[in-house]
């Protein structure tokens, strides 16, 4: 998500941001005037600040919201979901319904009309052949793909006719939107991927330099720092495009970022804003911006690791379910520390108006929202607990061991204020009932990367306990509850492209998701998901923080931003304007 900085001086900082966005004008003036002018002859640039910067534009690539995000302006899926919950079109030309025959009434296949005339940002037509060799791209094992998992449940994708997609499930599935929709549905161009459906996925030049059906397109990426789009003139909206040009720069920290649209005004918009809520609330008073905020599925969460990260399998695996952890694998000990955990004093303190405390794994949509979960701060009886388990501090260095074993984790999680306030404020926890922590602290470029060759991302997890946030997609919650199935456990032999990065396998958890992925009755699939949730909860396995709004910054006269929490907030910015 970023490039490895330090943090800046204010003024320091204030003044770099001036001249990377002034040089990148300066620098690229000849080239804007020869481009094609937006709709309303508007030749403005839109500048877009991340403080987590892309490092690849392709998004089944990456586990990593900013890349996902940067891509989404170029990348399009079939459909998307409003913030309402309706499917909204984009390279579908109508929604499938049983009503107009595009879903089937045994639940078994969906079929998609295309948009015509459609064409990718370097004049090839979009047709079915695209869905299709995207689908071979995701599922192929060699590829390595992060969005694998919401793919699993098709049997197989076909073209009916060169704008025509029928897409067959292995059995019925109730989820049939959650497949090319969204984040994880962005269609790539087959003509630049199917000779990278392998293991040469990642030396696809198209991930560094796409085609997209999308308004704008790249042409210029320098990962971790600076993606520069143009209106992409063959866009079906061309005319009503808002900007000639967009530029995103990438680094600092959450906090400049926020300042450099509500207090300086030097840029028009500011991601993924994990920043304190008074500080937020201090310079939105400076009165150049607005803070744009929604509470969706977003949940900041710590996890356990099962398996033990300091013991190496034969094949040079590390973090292997072959070596449980030496005293996480105990619930016991999982239920002492989630004890230990002040939740009420992140949220107050840290979050303020952007944050909830939440039990629950999933919270969106409501229905799924667990009532049977709750959690307490009870560092007494956490203490007593690992009394029992047999942890004492039997050599009085103020930690507690068993069998030679010294209770002592290390805790990662990305770089960023927020997220180390709330690394400190657990660890004085845990270190009062005995428990050492060494805090460790990882550039989101780095632990987001999803590159099998990095051994400091989410996938390997080669540490105690890890901080971050995700949550459902699309409103149906299948593809979310599978990535803590058994057969998601990242490994050397997936690429490390699972999602259970925790190591969790149980077989009841499994028997439920498969159950609920073909459960027609709307009432029955309720009580199986809320009962995986609290598997996940009861069991410790996962500890919910806060439930997080997705918080962005954007200047005031800019028009047309809608925050959904079923994609990127770049989903629509083809309605991006600037008020005059």
């Amino acid at each position: 998500m970023l490039k490895r900085s330090q943090f800046l001086p204010l003024l320091t900082l204030s003044l770099c941001c001036t001249l990377l966005f002034g040089a990148c004008n300066a620098r690229n003036t000849p080239e804007s005037a020869s481009s094609p002018t937006a709709g309303n002859g508007n030749t403005e640039v839109l500048k877009l600040l991340y403080w987590q910067a892309p490092t690849i534009l392709n998004p089944h690539l990456s586990t990593g919201f900013k890349d996902s995000e940067a891509a989404r302006i170029t990348l399009e899926p079939l459909a998307s979901f409003s913030a309402d919950g309706k499917l909204v079109p984009f390279l579908a030309a109508e929604i499938p319904s049983i009503e107009n025959g595009g879903v089937a009434k045994d639940g078994r296949s969906v079929t998609w009309k295309l948009k015509k005339g459609v064409k990718w940002s370097d004049g090839t037509p979009f047709t079915a052949r695209d869905v299709i060799a995207t689908y071979k791209f995701i599922t192929n094992p060699k590829t390595g793909s992060t969005s694998a998992g919401t793919y699993e449940s098709v049997k197989n994708v076909e073209a009916i006719d060169d704008h025509t997609v029928k897409i067959t499930f292995k059995e019925v599935n109730p989820a049939w939107s959650s497949v090319f929709v969204g984040t994880e549905g962005m269609i790539l161009p087959a003509h630049l991927y199917e000779k990278y459906s392998d293991e040469k996925a990642r030396q696809a030049p198209a991930n560094l330099s796409p085609a997209g059906t999308g308004p704008y397109k790249v042409i210029e990426f320098r990962p971790g720092d600076t993606v520069v789009y143009e209106a992409n003139p063959l866009f079906r909206e061309a005319d009503k495009l808002g900007f000639k040009r967009i530029e995103l720069k990438g680094g600092g920290d959450a906090t400049s970022a926020a300042r450099a649209v509500l207090q300086t005004g030097e840029a028009d918009y500011a991601y993924n804003l994990q920043v304190e809520a008074k500080v937020l609330d201090d310079l939105e008073k400076a009165g150049k911006g607005k803070l744009i905020s929604g509470f969706g599925s977003l949940v900041e969460r710590i996890l356990f690791n099962l398996s033990d990260p300091n013991k190496v399998a034969p094949d040079g695996e590390r973090s292997s379910v072959q070596f449980p952890h030496p005293f996480l694998s105990d619930p016991k000990v999982r239920e002492a520390l989630t004890l230990a955990i002040d939740r009420d004093t992140i949220v107050t303190q840290l979050y303020g108006r952007t944050g909830k405390t939440t039990p629950n794994f999933l919270v969106l949509p409501e229905e799924y929202n667990s009532p049977n979960t709750r959690y307490e701060f009870n560092p007494e009886k956490a203490s007593k607990l690992l009394e029992e388990a047999g942890w004492k501090d039997s050599n009085g260095d103020g930690t507690r061991d068993k069998n030679g074993v010294e209770m002592k984790l290390v805790f990662q999680t990305t770089v960023n204020p927020l997220r180390q306030k709330t690394q400190e404020i657990i660890k004085q926890s845990f270190q009062s009932i005995g428990v050492g922590v060494e805090l460790k602290t990882i550039d989101a470029s780095i632990f987001f990367s999803s590159d099998p060759s990095n051994n400091d991302t989410v996938e390997k997890f080669y540490a105690d306990l890890q901080m971050y946030t995700t949550g459902n997609n699309v409103p149906d919650p299948k593809d979310y509850l599978k990535t803590v199935t058994c057969n998601e456990i990242p490994k050397k032999s997936n690429q490390w492209s699972g999602n259970n990065y925790a190591r969790f396998c149980d077989k009841n958890y499994d028997r439920l998701w498969q159950s609920s992925s073909k459960e027609l009755d709307p009432a029955k699939r309720r009580q199986q998901i809320i009962e995986m949730n609290d598997i996940l909860i009861k069991n410790f396995i996962v500890v919910p923080l806060a439930h997080r709004a997705d918080v962005a910054a954007i200047s005031n006269n800019l028009q047309g931003f809608e925050l959904t929490p079923w994609d990127r907030n770049t989903w629509n910015i083809k309605d991006w304007k600037r008020s005059k």
